[in-house]
C-alpha cells in the first residue's frame, strides 16, 4: 500500500495520486486500467478521481519535470500533426532536439505564419537560440523565421517528412497517436494541452538515448527517472 503525505481535502496520500498520474502518462492506459492496477495494490479509487487528478496535477508535475531536464541540444527539428479536439481540427506543433528529446508541444487551431511565430516564441522563452532548425516544406515556418530577427542567423534546413534527418520527430509523434486512440480522442483544447505537456515531460524522463546500451545502464537510467518523479511529487506538497 502506498502511503505518504496527504493534501488538504483529499483522502488519498500524494504518493498514490502521483503514482496514478505517472501510470496514466507513462503507459498507454485508460483511467479504467489505472483504476484496476491500483485496486490490485489494495487502493480503491474511482476512475473519476483518477481523471480529476490527471487534470488538476498535470501543470504542476509538468513544470517540476521541466525544471529538472538537462540542457538540450543546439538543433531543432519541428513538425506539426493534425489532431481532432472535440470534433474540431487542430494542429499539434512539436519540436525535438538532435537527440530525440521533446523540447515543447503547442496545440493550435491554425497552421499559418502566426501559429509558427507563436510556437517559435514559446521555444525561445525556454531555450537558447539554436544553430540549425529543421522543418518540413511548410511555407509558414520559413515565413515565421524571416519575421523573427533573433532567428535570422540560424541555418534553416527544409526536408520532406519522410527524410531520414527528420525521422526523430516523426518517431516522437507516435506516443501521442497511441494515447489519442486510447482516450478515444481529445475533448477539450485546454485539457488536451495540459495532458500533452505532462505526457511530453514523462516521455523525456524515461527517454533513453540509444537502445543498444547495456542492461545495467538502462536500469540505472530508469532508477534515476523514478527518483526524479518522486522528487517532483514530493515538491507538489
Amino acid at each position: 500500500m502506498l502511503s505518504g503525505q496527504k493534501l488538504p481535502g483529499d483522502r488519498f496520500p500524494l504518493a498514490v495520486i502521483g503514482y496514478a498520474v505517472w501510470l496514466y502518462h507513462r503507459f498507454p492506459l485508460s483511467d479504467r486500467d489505472v483504476e484496476e492496477l491500483l485496486l490490485e495494490r489494495g487502493i480503491c479509487v474511482t476512475r473519476e478521481s483518477i481523471r480529476t487528478w490527471c487534470i488538476n496535477f498535470s501543470h504542476l508535475f509538468a513544470q517540476g519535470l521541466r525544471h529538472r531536464e538537462p540542457r538540450r541540444g543546439s538543433q531543432w527539428h519541428l513538425d506539426e500533426m493534425c489532431v481532432d479536439v472535440g470534433g474540431v481540427k487542430h494542429w499539434l506543433w512539436r519540436a525535438v532536439d538532435e537527440h530525440g528529446a521533446v523540447l515543447d508541444v503547442l496545440l493550435q487551431q491554425h497552421r499559418d505564419t502566426e501559429a509558427a511565430k507563436s510556437f517559435f516564441s514559446r521555444l525561445l522563452s525556454e531555450y537558447d537560440v539554436p544553430e540549425i532548425i529543421h522543418t518540413d516544406k511548410l511555407w509558414s515556418s520559413g515565413a515565421a523565421l524571416r519575421e523573427l530577427p533573433v532567428l535570422h542567423a540560424v541555418e534553416h534546413v527544409q526536408v520532406i517528412s519522410s527524410a531520414r534527418c527528420n525521422n526523430l520527430i516523426e518517431q516522437s509523434h507516435r506516443p501521442t497517436r497511441r494515447q489519442e486512440r486510447q482516450q478515444w480522442g481529445f475533448r477539450s483544447r485546454q485539457r488536451a494541452q495540459g495532458f500533452l505537456d505532462l505526457h511530453t515531460r514523462v516521455s523525456n524522463l524515461h527517454h533513453s538515448a540509444r537502445s543498444a546500451i547495456p542492461a545495467s545502464q538502462r536500469r540505472s537510467h530508469k532508477e534515476e527517472a523514478f527518483k526524479t518523479w518522486q522528487q517532483v511529487v514530493q515538491q507538489a506538497a
